[in-house]
């Protein structure tokens, strides 16, 4: 007994290494780290080294893994967020999800690659899921999480998320043709009453529980009874013969907003991030190797069958919302992947029957590879989009497009200040403006910013501030200056040339989304380049001193002498700690 429990701790042991030694690997080459787990569980996995004994003690502890993932997931999810977006979120996740899974099913069906049409719609489940992990850790990389098209992407994901578990409730149902419309009835029955009874419980009786464990102020008690209601409402609806990746789901979600929902996810997050790399590290021991190898055409055949299809499904739905067609593309370049989710899901469909050994291999190899392909797309998706829109009939139809869509400008505007972004930055730029009774001109490309300035009467222009289309009737030539106030680096860099080449002696405020931009944006002929870091930073400086009693032009003195070196000397101090 006792050679077996060291077995086991000897496993484990050599999972959650090889694990962190794969996840530093895929971290350095810049690829998702859950791309080491699964490739770490393929070599020490039965297929590569062999090191690993007791593989179904380890599946078992990946299945906790499963929960957390989702109960983290479900704390996380804000229907403030998708509030923002709801539109796209709810009614384009929805055509998304639906289309694909039809198109799916009716292609495998009829070619042969699944038995059932059954079987068909579980593999469009699959491929409908996109990956919240990769995309999410992109845009933060890229600076681009608050950008138009960063919203749309999150949105969609969220909806998709949120959608896993009326997936994992309904297709156990699948597995009874037989009885299939009855099963599919008992199924979102006890989906329904489940939901119903969190939701009362998340109402009257987590809240209750969380605060009386808050007050006794013991670390220790308030983690295990976070602990407790994951897995507890998880095996409930296992008892149900629902899914426990769904009741783990349900679980955070009745506790993501009370009052203690961030600290319980602090609190979660080390154990999901170990129990999750157990779970991605357990699907890599199931992978066989020669199975990828002998298939490896049909994998890259596969992977671009995905990645083209999933973006041209993506692409007219965000399109026909409204949204611009650089937006468009981007978006839908971000969200052409096999998620992270849809493991979940493969391997509720091997336990189910719905796929054999040898299409789980072929699943697993294709989804690993479109989740390494999707930063290199999304680096590329603004080239890609820019290219494509001087393609000359493309072009033709953004022309007529732009003129039939929002443009309020008066006709004599003139010695009128250019906004770029109508965000939480542009806005206040905006109200600053306005308030010192300056003309103002709005470029913004969100329908939901463009509302809110009809309301208010601000002049706009619909469109992509970087697009020489939309530039051509801002009469940059008239105005006064430009303020940029765009959450993408790469479309503020754009458009600050594309003005310039407008007119070329105007004055430009841009924003730096880091330190590194200042001197970019200053050689490309921006008059001033403001970090919104460093100032809040110098602001709290300045407030400071103030409080301390210290001489106010002093104090504006020396922040100016910053501000004037373009925060030299804050960015030599901070390159200094880095190295």
């Amino acid at each position: 007994m006792a050679g077996a429990n060291y077995t086991f701790i000897i496993d484990i042991t050599t999972v959650l290494g090889a694990s962190a030694l794969g996840g530093f690997i895929a971290y350095r080459l810049r690829q998702p780290v859950l791309l080491g787990y699964l490739v770490s569980g393929l070599v020490i996995g039965p297929f590569g080294l062999g090191l690993i004994s007791q593989i179904e003690d380890i599946k078992a502890l990946a299945e906790i893994g499963v929960a957390f993932l989702l109960f983290a997931l479900g704390v996380e999810f804000s229907l403030a967020e998708l509030k923002r977006v709801r539109d796209i979120a709810i009614a384009g996740s929805i055509l998304q999800i639906g289309l694909t899974i039809t198109l799916v099913a009716a292609l495998t069906t009829r070619w042969g690659w699944v038995q059932t049409p059954v079987e068909g719609i579980f593999m469009g489940a699959v491929l409908s899921l996109s990956s919240t992990a990769v995309v999410l850790k992109t845009l933060t990389e890229r600076g681009e999480v608050n950008t138009v098209h960063g919203q749309v992407m999150l949105a969609i994901l969220i909806a998709q998320d949120l959608a896993l578990g009326l997936m994992l409730a309904v297709l156990p149902a699948l597995n009874q043709p037989d009885n299939l419309v009855p099963a599919l009835m008992a199924a979102l029955i006890k989906a329904v009453l489940f939901f119903a009874g969190a939701i009362a419980a998340g109402y009257w009786l987590v809240p209750y529980v969380m605060s009386t464990v808050a007050k006794t102020e013991n670390s220790e008690l308030f983690l295990l009874t976070v602990i407790a209601i994951c897995l507890g409402v998880a095996l409930v609806t296992a008892k149900l013969g629902l899914s426990i990746a769904m009741g783990a789901f349900v679980a955070g979600l009745t506790i993501s907003e009370i009052d203690y929902a961030d600290h319980a996810l602090a609190k979660i997050i080390p154990l999901r991030d170990t129990f999750a790399c157990l779970f991605f590290a357990s699907i890599g021991m199931l992978i066989n190797p020669n199975t990828l190898w002998q298939n490896f055409g049909v994998i890259i055949g596969l992977v671009a069958l995905v990645m083209i299809g999933k973006a041209g499904i993506v692409l007219p739905i965000i399109w026909q919302f409204g949204y611009s067609f650089k937006t468009s593309i981007i978006s839908s370049l971000g969200l052409n992947q096999i998620g992270e989710f849809s493991f979940v899901l493969a391997v509720l469909g091997e336990q189910l029957g719905f796929i054999n050994q040898d299409q789980y291999d072929l699943l697993i190899g294709t989804t690993a590879i479109t989740l390494v392909l999707t930063p290199i797309g999304m680096r590329c998706s603004p080239e890609i989009a820019q290219r494509l829109a001087t393609l000359p009939f493309v072009a033709h139809y953004l022309k007529q497009r732009q003129q039939n869509r929002g443009i309020a400008i008066p006709a004599t505007i003139c010695n009128h200040v250019v906004v770029a972004g109508y965000g939480r930055v542009g806005r206040v730029v905006v109200k600053v403006l306005r308030a010192h009774n300056y003309s103002v001109l709005v470029i913004e490309n969100s329908e939901a910013a463009i509302r809110s300035l009809r309301r208010e009467k601000i002049p706009y222009i619909y469109g992509d501030a970087d697009a020489e289309l939309v530039l051509e009737k801002a009469h940059l030539n008239q105005a006064k200056a430009i303020a940029i106030a765009l959450p993408d680096p790469s479309s503020s860099r754009i458009l600050l040339q594309r003005a310039l080449n407008f007119a070329p002696e105007i004055n430009i405020v841009a924003r730096s989304h880091n330190d590194r931009e200042i001197d970019l944006l200053t050689k490309l002929g921006a008059t001033e380049v403001v970090q919104p870091e460093f100032e809040a930073a110098l602001e709290m400086g300045r407030q400071i001193l103030d409080t301390l009693g210290e001489d106010r032009d002093r104090i504006n003195l020396a922040i100016q002498e910053i501000r004037t070196d373009r925060y030299l000397g804050i960015r030599d101090s901070l390159n200094k700690i880095d190295h």
